[in-house]
């Protein structure tokens, strides 16, 4: 296509992205990230992915989109906003409620993002249909987060914003409270500017976080990130952050929530990702007591479903245990009881943390020997038992 044709059809894309609900609409060309396996590789060596194997085993896919798919030529990326309509720390003061990332007080983006970028993607085929764009129709193929693409470096490369100290894409227009997308085509179009860094000399992200998990500006630790240890960790949360955790039960916003430029953003648009009142703050006792159809049935449409009621209980009983609330020592005391080890285990912090000593000593007394798993009993002894029910 000529550029007046491809100029057209930017305007047209942009116009149908908008009405679809995204922000942002910018393309970039799949060599846009020449560094990237080198910078993926380095990351990866330093045991920074955690336990995310899913990193390690996509690596090659992730650092170059032609090898995910050799006859991509273009690759349109899309954000749409998500922002809050409340102050999104508001929450971390209320500890008898549980504090969930911003992100997931609506229903799944997955489900809402993928289904706007395969409408898009479907405009894209029609528009190229009518106005012969090019000789042969165009493939394509659309993206969320699920598949082994990597949203911000590519976004930032379109001009969408840039990555921040936080590693977080960050857009003049927009803020950081964005959902990325993106479509891989055939169609050969001219790549968009990439946006230059505009953080200056702040580094409110980097001083906010509660675990430090920037060992580095623009490097994340996903090892001491609350977001990686409520969300992607499968084992129990090193007693060094539980207390930092707080009550934030599913992700963390606080490096978001304190970035100046999202005194642009604006609350989400879209109505299925505005926060819900039961998604929001919800109370810790009510929680506590989800068995796990309860907790399907509770967080149905809700990204939170993905991690499983063990992993959301673990974190449900940390919250439990910084919360200072006696009211929940019963609630607690059941999950010592509970089929899953994990919860077992984050039930004996949370009490070891309730209740006064001597009631724990003598709980621990009548329980502990009991217990056969050796993570569990791990818990039993950091909270100061020994392995033959010795209280230290």
């Amino acid at each position: 296509m000529d550029q007046t044709q491809e100029k057209a059809f930017k305007i047209a894309l942009l116009n149908e992205a908008r009405a679809q609900g995204f922000t942002l609409c910018r393309v970039t060309h799949p060599g846009a990230l020449p560094d990237a396996p080198v910078r993926l590789r380095a990351w990866l060596d330093k045991g920074a992915a955690g336990d995310m194997d899913w990193m390690r085993e996509t690596e090659a896919r992730r650092a170059d989109p032609r090898i995910l798919w050799p006859e991509v030529q273009s690759i349109i990326m899309l954000g749409m906003n998500y922002g809050p309509a409340e102050p999104p720390l508001a929450h971390l003061f209320e500890p008898e409620r549980g504090n969930i990332s911003v992100y997931a007080r609506g229903r799944d983006y997955h489900d809402v993002i993928k289904g706007r970028l395969k409408l898009l993607a479907g405009w894209l085929l029609a528009h190229a249909r009518k106005t012969r764009l090019v000789a042969e129709e165009p493939a394509l193929k659309v993206f969320i987060d699920t598949a082994p693409v990597m949203e911000k470096p590519l976004a930032a490369a379109a001009g969408l914003g840039w990555q921040g100290r936080h590693s977080n894409l960050v857009s003049r227009e927009a803020g950081s409270w964005l959902f990325l997308g993106s479509i891989f085509t055939t169609l050969p179009l001219s790549p968009d500017r990439p946006e230059s860094d505009h953080c200056g000399s702040c580094h409110a992200c980097l001083d906010i976080c509660p675990t430090s998990a920037f060992p580095q500006p623009y490097v994340l630790d996903a090892r001491r990130c609350i977001s990686y240890l409520t969300i992607e960790h499968k084992g129990p949360i090193p007693p060094e952050f539980r207390k930092k955790i707080g009550n934030r039960i599913y992700g963390c916003d606080d490096c978001l929530a304190v970035c100046p430029w999202n005194k642009f953003a604006k609350a989400a648009s879209e109505t299925k990702l505005l926060a819900r009142a039961e998604w929001t703050a919800p109370p810790l006792h009510l929680l506590l007591g989800l068995n796990d159809a309860a907790f399907r049935r509770f967080f149905a449409g809700s990204p939170i479903k993905r991690i499983g009621r063990v992993r959301f209980l673990r974190n449900v009983l940390i919250a439990a245990g910084n919360s200072g609330d006696r009211s929940l020592i019963v609630s607690v005391r059941t999950l010592l009881d509970d089929e899953a080890p994990l919860v077992r285990g984050a039930a004996i912090w949370a009490l070891a943390e309730l209740l006064p000593r001597t009631e724990f000593l003598t709980l621990a007394g009548r329980l502990a020997p009991r217990e056969k798993d050796m993570s569990v009993l791990l818990e039993w002894v950091q909270a100061g038992v020994t392995e033959k029910g010795v209280f230290a």
